[in-house]
C-alpha cells in the first residue's frame, strides 16, 4: 500500500443529461445520502489524502458547503467551467506546491483505497498512471448501422478514475491544450502531449453514474458491501 501524500480534483459542475435528472446527477441519492458524499468519504478515510479540490457550478456552492461541513480533510470549492476539462484546469490552479494529484469522477463513488494507492504508487514512478479493467465485451465497429469490423479486445482496456499525475506535469499539459485539444479524459492530453501513461488494473465495481440504470448497479453494490 502506497503512503506516498496526494491531493485529488474532482470536478463536480456538470448537468449529468444522460441521467436524465432535473439537477447535479451528484445530487441524486443512493441509500438517502448524495452519490458525492459517498465519493468523498473515501478520501475522507485515507490520511494519504491531504486536500481536495472540488470543480462545482457556482449556484451549487452552499449545497456543497453543507455536504463538505463535517469533514476533516481540507475541502477547497472553486468554480467549474462549462467543460469538465476547463474545470480540472481550474482545480489544478488552485492547488499550490508539487507533488500528485489525482483527478477523479465524482460519480465514481465505488473506487476503494487499494486502487487509489496503487495508481498513486505508479505515478510517483512514471508521473502518469491510471486506473482501467480489461473490456469484456465484444466489441464491434459500426458504420452506417452495419458492422464494418470486430475489433481485437485483447489489448482493449476501459479508462475509469482516479488517474494520477506529477501536479507540475498535468497542469502544464492542460494548461497547453486548453485551446488546442479537447480530450476524453485526462490522460488523452498527456497522449496528445506526446506523453506516455502507466495502465494499473482497477476493480469493475469502479462504475460511474451515468444513466438511470447506474443508480439501481449503485444500490447492488452499497448492499452487497453492507452500506
Amino acid at each position: 500500500m502506497s503512503t506516498t501524500p496526494y491531493r485529488v480534483v474532482i470536478p463536480a459542475a456538470g448537468a449529468g443529461k444522460r441521467m436524465g435528472a432535473d439537477r447535479n446527477k451528484l445530487m441524486l441519492e443512493l441509500r438517502n445520502r448524495p452519490i458525492i458524499a459517498w465519493t468523498l468519504d473515501v478520501f475522507e478515510a485515507d490520511p494519504t489524502c491531504t486536500e481536495i479540490v472540488l470543480a462545482i457550478n457556482p449556484l451549487e456552492q452552499e449545497w456543497f458547503e453543507q455536504v463538505t461541513a463535517s469533514y476533516t480533510t481540507s475541502v477547497k470549492l472553486v468554480a467549474g467551467g462549462a467543460e469538465r476539462q476547463e474545470s480540472v484546469l481550474r482545480g489544478l490552479e488552485a492547488l499550490e506546491g508539487e507533488g500528485i494529484v489525482l483527478i477523479h469522477d465524482g460519480a465514481r463513488p465505488f473506487i476503494s483505497q487499494e486502487a487509489i494507492h496503487a495508481v498513486v504508487g505508479a505515478a510517483r514512478i512514471d508521473r502518469a498512471a491510471i486506473l482501467a479493467v480489461p473490456i469484456k465485451d465484444t466489441v464491434k465497429r459500426v458504420e452506417a448501422n452495419q458492422i464494418s469490423e470486430t475489433v481485437p479486445r485483447e489489448q482493449l482496456m476501459a479508462a475509469q478514475t482516479p488517474q494520477a499525475f506529477d501536479l507540475a506535469t498535468i497542469r502544464t499539459v492542460h494548461e497547453k491544450a486548453a485551446t488546442k485539444y479537447l480530450g476524453t479524459d485526462d490522460a488523452s492530453l498527456i497522449e496528445w502531449d506526446g506523453g506516455k501513461v502507466t495502465i494499473v488494473t482497477g476493480h469493475y465495481e469502479n462504475i460511474k453514474m451515468t444513466t438511470p440504470d447506474d443508480l439501481w448497479f449503485g444500490e447492488a453494490i452499497l448492499l452487497k458491501r453492507g452500506k
